[in-house]
């Protein structure tokens, strides 16, 4: 069992043997000079045996204090290379405080090591600090940047995890991995990042990806994202005064706007920076891309958007053209509307884990040529409303007009009913207009006499989907292409201007197919 030594005990006898020795030395009794070094050196092993074990505080409110709450390695490494930081671990208590372990919260990390009060491992038992006192423990990262991402992430993340008295705490532990762009920085992780370019255009063209770690604010700026350019977004749980968030976001504020300019060949690709097989098709990465009120002019041109909680949110009065886009693997909805403006052409979501089109407070909404397979959930393909419910009774509300058109498009999921429409004024002329043709739909209690009865007499030239129906080529393996025998073939209407499809395949002049994709054989 370790001791406590007392210094002012040690101090006493230390002069308490000099004062003999000087006295022996002045009476000239060399024979006895040796005898009291002896005593002396007698009388502290009996001290060192004598001490009293320390009293360990054993409360299960001791709280450690660190010098740092996160240990960032904020080198961007170019060749493989290692870094070493360090914590100081304080002690605040009157008594000595035992540590019962300290180790990395993933068990064994790839990158990191560390070193406690001198000694090196992988985790540590039974470490003391005495009352009032601190060690120092030193982190170390490895990386090779020069490896794959699904080896070595954009964001290589740990915690060490100190447990004393059944109390567990964390010091985060954060390095980068890749050469690319961070947003905001390297040093100034899960930060705002304010983009601000006095109404001119600010363009992501480095061949290196874009990693965001934190939030980006868009404002007086038009950010354009060139073909291929790949965005990559590092997510987590947040907290603030107002609760928690996930972060990870892309946020343009009243006059911020953002133009994604891909090809069919170069798609712009918004995903978590977790490149791994497994988290490819994860959702709840991160936040997602939100159009604050007022972000006029936003274009999405050849886009992916992968792994968010949402994949585009249009708040009040904003628009957007979403054109040739693929919204899937998202812990919400795909597309939102809250009062914003939509117009949509050759877009596909699938495997949201709310509806894969969600309007609130009306709009003005326009949906061609895309396909909403809202399979694996509870919620429907579709769900429009002119009202926003200020409480879970709706007794406060907002309402809003809707306008809403549908056309060539496939609403369907595993659900008997894949259409909501909900008019908060009770059918008020001009509230709530919708037009639906050529399109293939999944409903059965929206036809009830208290809901749309005549809801298939207004939907032109409309298909009702019944389970079993050929309709998608493969929808384990997510290939949303249409089967050979798919009932959607030839049903479309031709809109002019919209002459390709989602790959970039030509339509049938004559007769198209509903949907994003035309079938080719």
């Amino acid at each position: 069992m370790p001791q406590v030594f007392d210094p002012f005990l040690f101090d006493s006898l230390m002069m308490e043997c000099q004062r003999l020795t000087a006295y022996l030395r002045r009476m000239n009794v060399a024979r006895y000079l040796l005898f009291g070094w002896v005593a002396c050196s007698f009388v502290l092993l009996c001290l060192s045996g004598c001490i009293k074990d320390p009293e360990f505080y054993t409360g299960s409110d001791v709280e450690l204090t660190f010098s740092v709450d996160t240990l960032r390695f904020d080198t961007v490494f170019t060749t493989q290379g290692s870094a070493t930081r360090l914590i100081k671990i304080f002690n605040p208590k009157d008594q000595a405080i035992r540590i019962s372990s300290i180790e990395f919260a993933s068990g064994n990390s790839p990158f990191f090591r560390m070193n406690v009060d001198g000694l090196s491992g992988e985790a540590f038992q039974d470490v003391e600090i005495l009352a009032k006192d601190s060690i120092y423990l030193f982190a170390e990262v490895t990386i090779d940047p020069d490896q794959p991402s699904s080896v070595s992430p954009f964001v290589i993340e740990d915690a060490i995890a100190f447990v004393t008295n059944g109390n567990t705490q964390q010091v985060i532990l954060q390095a980068w991995g890749q050469n690319a762009i961070y947003i905001p920085n390297n040093s100034n992780s899960k930060g705002l990042a304010y983009l601000s370019c006095d109404n001119m255009e600010v363009v992501w063209n480095d061949p290196r990806p874009y990693v965001i770690f934190g939030v980006l604010l868009i404002d007086s700026c038009t950010l354009r994202f060139p073909p291929g350019a790949r965005i990559h977004l590092h997510g987590g749980v947040v907290e603030s005064g107002n609760g928690f968030y996930t972060d990870g976001l892309i946020y343009t504020l009243s006059h911020g706007k953002l133009a994604v300019e891909g090809t069919v060949d170069k798609p712009v690709v918004f995903r978590t920076d977790r490149l791994e097989p497994e988290f490819a098709s994860l959702p709840g990465q991160w936040g997602g891309i939100r159009l604050g009120p007022g972000s006029r002019g936003n274009v999405f041109l050849n886009a992916r958007i992968y792994n968010s909680i949402s994949g585009i949110y249009v708040d009040s009065t904003a628009q957007v053209s979403v054109t040739n886009t693929e919204i899937a693997w998202t812990s919400g909805s795909g597309l939102v509307s809250y009062a914003g403006d939509i117009n949509a052409d050759n877009v596909l979501i699938h495997n949201s884990g709310r509806n894969g089109i969600q309007i609130a407070l009306g709009g003005q909404q326009r949906f061609r040529y895309c396909t909403v397979a809202n399979y694996g959930n509870t919620a429907e393909a579709l769900s429009a409303s002119n009202i926003f419910c200020l409480d879970p009774l709706c007794s406060e509300a907002y309402v809003l007009p809707l306008q809403m058109t549908v056309e060539n498009c496939i609403l369907t999921g595993n659900n008997q009913d894949e259409i909501t429409l909900i008019d908060g004024t009770g059918g008020t002329p001009g509230a709530f207009d919708y037009s639906f043709s050529h399109s293939l739909v999944r409903i059965k209690d929206l036809l009830d006499e208290n809901q749309w009865p005549e809801f298939l007499t207004d939907c032109t030239n409309c298909l009702t989907y019944t389970f079993g129906d050929p309709l998608f080529r493969d929808l384990n393996m997510d290939d949303f292409h249409l089967d050979t025998l798919s009932v959607v073939e030839g049903r479309a209407l031709p809109i002019p201007g919209l002459s390709d499809d989602l790959d970039g395949v030509t339509r049938d002049p004559g007769q198209p197919d509903i949907g994003c994709f035309e079938y080719v054989d």
